[in-house]
C-alpha cells in the first residue's frame, strides 16, 4: 500500500528483498493506492505540532506508480503498509481509505507487514488489539497513541505477533524482511541473496539502539548502542 507522503526506503528497501527472490520463486506485486498511476514520495502541505503549515515542496520527489485501487487490488498473501509523513494529512483530512482497505483483507491475507510509522495504520484499523508491535522510534508517542489493547514494544527491531510483523523506523523494515523471508523461504536462499545484495541485516529483533537515541519510555538502556555486524552464513 503507498500514499503521498510515503517514505522511500521503507517501500523500496524491502521490496529489493522479494525482487530478488522472485526470480527463484514466483512472487507477483500489486502497487495499491487510493487512485492508480503515479504516487508522490513528496510529502503534501500538513500541519506541524504547533498548527504551522509545513510546505515540504522543496524535497526531492520518489514517484511510484499504483497498479490497482482499493477497490480493484487482487486477492493478497502478504500485505505490506508502510509508513511515512503523508500519514498527517491523512489524518488531518479523516482519510480511512487505507484503515478500511486493511480491515476488509485482513482475514484473507496469511501476512500483515508494517515499516515504520505503518504500523499506526493498523493500530487504526483495529487489528492489533490484543497484540505486541513496534514502530518507529524517531515519533513514537504518535503512533502508539492509537490502537486499543495493544502492547507496544519500546526496544524492538521488529516484533512478530501471528501473521502481523512490524518494524521499527525506515530501515528496520529491511531487517525485518530479512527476517521474514527466512521465515517463509528457509536461510540457505534467503542468506544467499542477501549476500549477493551484500546488505549486513540485524539478526536480532530485540537489538534496537533507537529506543535509546529517541529516549522512548520503558527501552531497555543496557543494550548496547552498535553491534557487529557481518554477511549472514552462506550455503554451497
Amino acid at each position: 500500500v503507498v500514499f503521498s507522503g510515503f517514505t522511500i526506503l521503507d517501500v523500496f528497501g524491502p521490496l529489493q528483498f522479494m525482487s530478488d527472490l522472485s526470480w527463484p520463486f514466483r512472487i507477483t506485486l500489486s502497487v495499491i493506492a487510493k487512485d492508480a498511476g503515479a504516487v508522490h514520495s513528496r510529502p503534501p502541505v500538513h500541519h506541524g505540532p504547533d498548527g504551522s503549515v509545513m510546505d515540504m515542496s522543496g524535497m526531492i520527489d520518489v514517484q511510484i506508480v499504483a497498479t490497482h485501487t482499493f477497490k480493484t487490488a487482487p486477492p493478497l498473501d502478504i500485505l505490506v503498509v508502510p509508513g511515512g509523513i503523508g500519514d498527517l494529512t491523512l489524518l488531518e483530512q479523516k482519510d480511512r481509505s487505507i484503515e478500511d482497505f486493511i480491515i476488509s483483507r485482513f482475514n484473507t491475507t496469511e501476512y500483515v507487514l508494517s515499516v515504520c510509522s505503518g504500523a499506526g495504520f493498523l493500530a487504526r484499523a483495529g487489528v492489533l488489539e490484543g497484540r505486541r508491535a513496534t514502530a518507529t522510534k524517531g515519533t513514537w508517542d504518535n503512533v502508539t497513541q492509537y490502537g486499543k489493547n495493544v502492547t507496544w514494544i519500546p526496544s524492538a527491531r521488529w516484533v512478530q505477533d501471528g501473521k502481523i510483523w512490524s518494524s521499527s523506523g525506515v530501515s528496520a523494515g529491511m531487517d525485518m524482511m530479512v527476517a521474514f523471508l527466512r521465515h517463509i523461504y528457509g536461510d540457505p536462499v534467503v542468506n544467499n541473496s542477501v549476500n549477493n545484495i551484500e546488505y549486513t541485516p540485524h539478526v536480532d529483533p530485540n537489538w534496537d539502539p533507537f529506543s535509546i537515541v529517541h529516549k522512548v519510555p520503558g527501552a531497555n538502556t543496557s543494550m548496547p548502542l552498535e553491534e557487529m555486524l557481518g554477511p549472514l552464513r552462506s550455503y554451497p
